[in-house]
């Protein structure tokens, strides 16, 4: 069994830069053209776009701008004025929050065919949150004056976004709520069940699930003290309901019911 207090998940799955972190920005390459399908088919798996033409799918792939960004890359930052819209090609980005005393919450992670930074852009007000890679990545960009020309010329993508943004208010309701009523334990397991159904791989009783963030940033993303999720993890071990290795989780969903 193994011993989750002799690592750190999370690490093997980056490299991060030495050094403090700071703001780099991304090269950009030129945009994509229309009818190029390797863009077209990663855009119909994101939530927002998954119930548009192919038509619809090649206007938007024409503004996109594909940019490949290292570890530690500050995307953008929390108050500053939004520019562009995001789509996860591969890596992770984690959205997060910095509180006056230069602590760091984490709001969400954002893996392959997820989607991020249109708050601002369609409200107008600064960043809401700020929001950096976690792992080599790249993302697709679309500039905020492309965005509203997509946005202008197609109800269908304005709905979706709409649909978007409710669902993920929903969401912030629920975690509110799980921080209210759940207890520690209860908050970790559903962290992680929600995490695997999302972005893990199932075969049979068992989710898969490829871990990017050390035990400080799942802390952050549960909201409980790193000690705390630390016991609980090894508590699942000990139950058989989850196995850790230095870059994955897996859960046993046979021995959660039992």
């Amino acid at each position: 069994q193994n011993d989750s207090r002799s690592f750190d998940p999370g690490r093997s799955a980056r490299n991060p830069p030495s050094g403090k972190r700071s703001f780099r920005p991304a090269a950009e390459s030129t945009p994509c053209r229309k009818g190029c399908s390797a863009v077209i088919d990663l855009l119909r798996k994101v939530s927002l776009f998954n119930k548009l033409t192919d038509d619809q799918l090649d206007l938007i792939a024409f503004f996109c701008k594909r940019i490949f960004v290292d570890p530690g890359t500050l995307l953008f930052r929390e108050k500053e004025v939004g520019t562009g819209f995001y789509v996860v090609v591969s890596g992770s980005v984690k959205i997060f929050t910095t509180g006056a005393n230069g602590e760091e919450k984490i709001l969400a992670v954002m893996q392959a065919g997820d989607s991020f930074g249109e708050m601002s852009l369609i409200d107008g007000m600064p960043r809401s949150a700020s929001a950096r890679t976690v792992e080599k990545s790249v993302l697709l960009k679309i500039s905020k004056e492309d965005f509203y020309k997509v946005l202008s010329e197609n109800f269908d993508i304005t709905l979706g976004i709409m649909q978007e943004l409710c669902q993920r208010l929903r969401d912030t309701n629920e975690h509110v709520r799980d921080l209210t009523f759940l207890d520690t334990r209860t908050r970790v397991l559903k962290q992680l069940i929600l995490m695997a159904n999302r972005n893990g791989v199932r075969q049979g009783h068992q989710i898969t699930l490829r871990v990017v963030l050390n035990y400080d940033e799942l802390a952050q993303l549960a909201g409980v003290k790193r000690n705390d999720i630390m016991m609980v993890i090894r508590e699942l071990e000990q139950k058989g309901i989850l196995t850790v290795t230095p870059d994955s989780f897996t859960i046993n969903l046979a021995n959660i019911r039992s």
